[in-house]
């Protein structure tokens, strides 16, 4: 871009007001509220079909990660965003349908699940018959227009974020969401815990209902109006996206396919895309089996197990500050994700010796433990990510970076659910059954510090500026 340019666009941007920390919080509603809804999938459905219903493990899993296999469709909906606004917005409009979705889409799901159960209890046992086959079809696509509207509303958040901060204060911009994500799945955890409380070890199956019901209509109605509040008049207010695209003209000079030009032209990209896939798989393994883990293992009711999540959440809380603010600049961003995921291993190993001690205490102490290692290196992690990020194709490569992460904590879920199931088949015990989980966890973690110590930045950033240049100067042609 030609200085004139640069200078017209500070010139622009300055007619914009700056996003303040007020409106950086009331952004954060948006990201708290997802965090809510992920803990009613994976902290209370999984829990309630796999121990409560008993349906097989491995077919829970499957349904629940179908929200991250329809990933690939956030790079259309970036697209569509980008160039169709409803209502006159960008991105605004596409947040508040996609909430609206997928918040009617968690409570039919919940009623498609009572009617598999139905199905089920009527054969004796769980077998695969006309019912059961049907049922589970159906919950299946519930659970994929669930994801897809989970997809249209988080990227046009995601690029709402980049359309209302600059490059000197989108790390705070992106600080502050992130951190009220964990706040999302601490008040989650509380709110489900007091509503499921009643609930007890052997609680009829219309107990049950009513609770799990009326669980599936406040969170996900609280969750909808986050998302209103969260992004009300902060487009119309704060968005630089019409002036920057006017001045600059990305849209029109890089294409999707030049785009992904920028995108494969470093082979830096496809290393540090995999060293997300696999650490994400390594650090998600566990999600569909904590809690399972507590009411199989530990005899927890299902109110207190649900409020495990209140420990993981802590535990990241509390080192996002401590990373962002002294590891990271003493350490390094590389460094500092390496010992994170070598404390990520020593967690998952902890949590499955916890289960020989059938004491609730080691288990939430392992948990905490989890969670501070999990902040340390997804604070990194995320870190480095924006180093690997080219400004002029920003969209496409945070696009594969998200598509990365989200295929491959789908991926967790299943894999998770699927060991659980054999080592139930094959291992004498739950203990060690739950503890295969962890130890595979364990060994991911250090399979992804071999990826991670081949990522080079300085490389990634060479060979993405010939690639830009050499788009731009074909453009010129």
């Amino acid at each position: 871009m030609a200085s004139s340019e640069a200078f017209d666009s500070a010139s622009n941007s300055q007619s914009v007001p700056r996003v303040n920390l007020l409106t950086m919080f009331r952004l954060g509603l948006f990201q708290m509220g997802l965090s809510m809804m992920s803990i009613l999938t994976l902290g209370v459905l999984n829990r309630v079909m796999i121990q409560e219903i008993a349906i097989p493990a491995t077919l829970v899993a499957l349904v629940l990660a179908l929200p991250a296999f329809v990933a690939p469709s956030r790079i259309l909906f970036g697209q569509i965003s980008d160039a169709k606004p409803i209502w006159g917005y960008h991105r605004t409009a596409y947040v508040w349908v996609g909430a609206a979705i997928f918040a009617i889409a968690s409570f039919l799901s919940v009623q498609i699940m009572w009617q598999l159960d139905f199905a089920a209890q009527s054969a004796g046992t769980w077998v695969w018959n006309t019912q059961t086959i049907g049922w589970t079809a159906l919950l299946s696509l519930v659970f994929a227009i669930y994801g897809l509207a989970l997809c249209a509303s988080g990227t046009a958040f995601a690029a709402l974020l980049v359309d209302v901060s600059e490059e000197d204060n989108r790390s705070k911009v992106v600080g502050v969401v992130w951190s009220m994500l964990m706040v999302g799945i601490i008040v989650g955890a509380i709110i489900s815990s007091s509503l499921l409380r009643q609930i007890t070890s052997g609680a009829s199956i219309e107990i049950l209902q009513a609770a799990v019901n009326r669980l599936f209509m406040i969170v996900p109605a609280l969750v909808f109006g986050f998302a209103i509040a969260a992004t009300l008049g902060v487009e119309k207010k704060y968005s630089l996206y019409t002036k920057r695209s006017q001045v600059v003209n990305r849209e029109d000079s890089i294409s999707l396919g030049k785009a992904w030009e920028i995108l494969t032209a470093s082979p830096q990209t496809g290393l540090f895309f995999t060293f997300l896939f696999v650490m994400t798989i390594s650090l998600f393994m566990q999600d569909p089996i904590v809690e399972p883990f507590a009411g199989q293992v530990f005899n927890m009711p299902l109110a207190e197990s649900t409020k495990l999540n209140v420990f993981y959440g802590t535990g990241i809380l509390i080192a996002y500050g401590i990373t962002g603010f002294i590891i990271v600049p003493r350490l390094g961003k590389r460094r500092t994700a390496k010992l994170g995921c070598i404390l990520v291993a020593f967690a998952s190993l902890l949590l499955g010796f916890s289960g020989f001690s059938a004491n609730p205490a080691f288990l939430k102490f392992g948990l905490v433990l989890f969670g501070l290692a999990t902040g340390f290196l997804t604070t990194a992690a995320v870190s480095l990510m924006l180093d690997l990020t080219a400004a002029e194709a920003a969209g496409t490569f945070i696009g594969a970076w998200g598509l990365a992460q989200s295929i491959s904590r789908g991926l967790a879920v299943v894999i998770g659910g699927a060991v659980l199931d054999t080592g139930r088949k094959l291992l004498p015990s739950l203990e060690l059954a739950y503890g295969l989980v962890f130890v595979l966890e364990a060994i991911g973690m250090l399979v992804s510090i071999w990826f991670l110590n081949r990522v080079n930045v300085a490389e990634f950033q060479t060979s993405t500026k010939q690639a830009i240049a050499s788009v731009l100067e074909s453009d010129l042609d």
